[in-house]
């Protein structure tokens, strides 16, 4: 499984697109906050993005070829990395990048060798990941999952917060 340091937990969210991912863990995260947890997020896009505001200076070093440009003030920091051409990173070299902390979410990299929850929700007819995947500790769901992983409604808040606290604790 992948783990940057015995300290930092990794927890991957799996599931289809629709199945409510970004909005589970968005509102997971003042609950995990609260209780005492530091935790950061790594969010994989097959689309390409722009982080940076076009015509700024930040951006203006970025295309004129820095490899990367860190961003600061007294509000936030970004890193933003250029790849021209390299292969995208994988998920251990982005977990290398982060700060320490209690625990990572990790929204996409389905695939990846982590401990995941399994969010599906019923109206996207998709399958299910689990039980073939035998990474799934838990599935956040709508309708009635197959086996017998722990399950979760995903307005469960406090029930998924709590069981994400324990498995971090252990």
């Amino acid at each position: 499984m992948t783990k940057p340091s015995p300290r930092m937990k990794v927890l991957g969210f799996a599931g289809y697109s629709g199945a409510g991912k970004t909005t589970l863990i968005e509102r997971l995260l003042p609950r995990l906050g609260a209780a005492g947890l530091r935790v950061s997020v790594i969010k994989q896009s097959h689309h390409d993005f722009e982080v940076d505001v076009p015509g700024k200076d930040s951006w203006r070093h970025r295309r004129a070829g820095a490899s990367e440009v860190l961003l600061t003030s007294p509000h936030r920091w970004m890193l933003v990395g250029e790849l021209r051409g390299e292969p995208e990173p994988d998920l251990a070299a982005h977990l290398a990048r982060l700060s320490p902390c209690d625990l990572v979410l990790v929204e996409g990299y389905r695939h990846a060798d982590l401990a995941k929850i399994e969010v599906w929700r019923a109206a996207n007819a998709k399958p299910w990941l689990h039980p073939e995947d035998s990474r799934c500790i838990a599935v956040a769901a709508d309708g009635t999952p197959p086996g017998d992983l722990p399950r979760f409604h995903p307005d469960d808040l406090e029930a998924i917060a709590t069981f994400i606290q324990d498995w971090v604790r252990r």
